[in-house]
């Protein structure tokens, strides 16, 4: 008997070939039949009528932070809303394990850290994660069994400098012997079910502390030592992020990174490649290390966003704003400084000098502060000006744009909310990416769900893209666009039996109505351990959410169940060649 038969469901199995009309059953986790309508003579414990209704495997996020949400949100949503079935975790080289078991103050060294590079709630990270493991194995195992999507997790490098130096993690090089204790520890990781290694050379990141996190202060030799030990275990990865992934890559950074892949003999993906007609030499640039890297036996994979993700500003917490060269010591200072130094027109000058400056990289593009738009405010005098946009303010108050901006702020002591307005949203943009999309060597993801959880949503990038192909832009056909968003990260991962709607595959399924199909704006809810605010987007057309042939999710409503499974390096994930 079945477990569940869907009938006359709009099949797009996610090769990219034709849909066709089919009746699917399911039994025991597993797509058992896929056949012609109405032929399915087997009884079934349910079913339900699917006429009309789009049946696709479901989506693989490729790079979120779910790590710490996973013990607090089990459904990881706002993802498995939008039809996301299995998340990649464990990026940008930062996880929660291991921990020493020694050094508890690791454990809150760590929560800081991802407080301030990830944009996680420290009290959501406080009071939501009880953080009593110390091996990844035990943290891999504390989640088994009560998560309602799939989840694989690559090895912090920050986490293992930390576990084997201590203290002099941060801007220290480990001895022979130690190396060799961190290369131990990785290949226990990996042992345990670690989809591979997660690093990062980013400037961006620094940890509680302010200084460079832990990995930005390996050197090649580490990173290559621990590349090879990726290599010896089955069905893994490499996951990296340096500098140039913001802009353009310098000769060192491809340098680094095709070594590393090659090392490994495993793919590595990086995230995200910003597209945009206005730097056209950007994307050219950010490929020659996946040219590079299959002459060397690799592959480099980089990751894009198939939409333009709102994330706001303030003037008043962490945000990229302090990422600008030069704004980060500004917006570090007591509110008070702060606002006096930025009423000071010399000050205001140079930030803005600094700001559309070469070495701004990709956040010269939160340099046009007349196209911001605001959005919460907090005074009196502030009333009336949410959803307004800077440039008109500014034209009725006789200011410049980043002046009036800064006075709003201000009377609201900083607390004010900024959107800034896409400066890509440009046909010539939207074709460059469509031709970009088409690269081998290109995939879509980078969501970043689960971090940065006040700033942005990228989570819903699944739905909204459906929608922009069926009823938007139409970029690409339906069947191309649900391929990407599921064998094709399925196929990277060398995931087992998922990721397409084939007879004997797990059934990871998403029913959705493509005359509706979307994602809803990006409001900002109280529902994180601590009352810690996040930003939330419904899911618009979505019917139902299957993992493991259990729904989960009906009507944008959880249900509950949790049937996702921890997916495991070898038992989860077979090797993917490089040649």
């Amino acid at each position: 008997m079945l477990d569940h038969l869907i009938r006359r469901a709009t099949v797009v199995d996610g090769t990219g070939g034709p849909a066709y009309t089919a009746d699917v059953g399911i039994r025991g986790g597993r797509i058992a039949v896929i056949a012609e309508p109405g032929t399915v003579t087997e009884e079934a414990v349910t079913s339900e009528d699917a006429d009309g209704l789009v049946l696709a495997p479901g989506f693989v996020d490729p790079h979120t932070h779910y790590d710490a949400q996973l013990f607090w949100d089990p459904y990881a949503t706002p993802s498995m809303n939008h039809g996301v079935t299995t998340v990649a975790g464990g990026n940008c080289g930062f996880t929660l394990a291991p921990l020493h078991p020694d050094r508890p103050e690791d454990a809150d060294y760590t929560r800081r850290m991802m407080s301030r590079v990830e944009g996680m709630a420290l009290a959501a990270l406080e009071e939501g994660v009880d953080w009593t493991w110390s091996t990844f194995r035990e943290y891999l195992d504390a989640l088994e069994g009560r998560i309602a999507v799939n989840a694989g997790f690559m090895v912090g490098h920050c986490a293992l400098r930390r576990h084997v130096m201590g203290a002099d993690a941060v801007g220290g090089q480990p001895t022979p012997a130690q190396l060799d204790a961190m290369l131990a520890l990785f290949h226990d990781a990996m042992d345990a079910g670690a989809w591979g290694l997660s690093t990062t050379q980013s400037a961006t990141h620094s940890d509680g502390d302010g200084e460079p996190v832990a990995s930005r202060h390996a050197l090649p030799e580490e990173l290559l030592a621990l590349s090879r030990a990726v290599g010896e275990h089955e069905g893994t990865q490499l996951e990296a992020i340096v500098a140039g992934c913001l802009d353009q890559f310098s000769d060192e950074e491809i340098d680094l990174l095709v070594d590393m892949t090659a090392a490994a003999g495993r793919p590595l993906n990086w995230n995200v490649l910003t597209i945009d007609a206005a730097v056209p030499e950007r994307v050219p640039r950010q490929l020659i290390p996946s040219e590079r890297a299959r002459r060397a036996g690799g592959r480099i994979v980089a990751l894009t966003m198939p939409i333009l993700t709102p994330m706001n500003m303030s003037l008043g917490t962490f945000c990229a704003l302090n990422l600008i060269p030069g704004w980060g010591e500004i917006l570090a200072l007591p509110v008070p400084e702060r606002i006096e130094r930025l009423r000071d027109p010399a000050t205001r000058a140079d930030m803005l000098r600094r700001a559309d400056s070469k070495e701004a990289g990709v956040f010269r593009r939160l340099a046009n502060f007349g196209r911001y738009v605001i959005g919460d405010t907090y005074s009196a005098a502030n009333e009336g000006l949410s959803g307004r946009v800077v440039d008109d303010i500014a034209a009725e108050r006789g200011q410049d744009a980043f002046h009036c901006l800064v006075e709003i702020c201000a009377a609201d002591d900083l607390r004010t909310v900024l959107w800034p307005m896409p400066t890509d949203n440009d046909p010539d943009s939207w074709a460059l990416r469509q031709r970009t999309w088409e690269h081998e060597d290109v995939m879509l993801g980078g969501s970043d769900a689960g971090a940065h959880l006040d700033r942005m949503c990228g989570a819903p990038y699944t739905t909204r893209f459906l929608g922009d192909c069926l009823r938007g832009r139409k970029l690409l056909p339906l069947t191309t666009a649900v391929r990407m968003l599921t064998d094709d990260p399925a196929r990277l991962f060398g995931l087992r039996e998922r990721g397409r709607i084939e007879e004997g595959f797990h059934a990871d399924l998403v029913l959705f109505d493509p005359e509706r199909i979307d994602a809803g704006p990006a409001t900002l809810v109280h529902d994180l351990p601590g009352d810690s605010p996040r930003l939330d987007s419904k899911a618009i057309g979505i019917v139902s959410v299957r993992v493991n042939g259990v729904e989960t999710l009906r009507d944008d409503k959880v249900t509950g169940a949790v049937p996702g499974t921890v997916l495991r390096s070898g038992r989860d994930t077979r090797t993917v060649s490089t040649t």
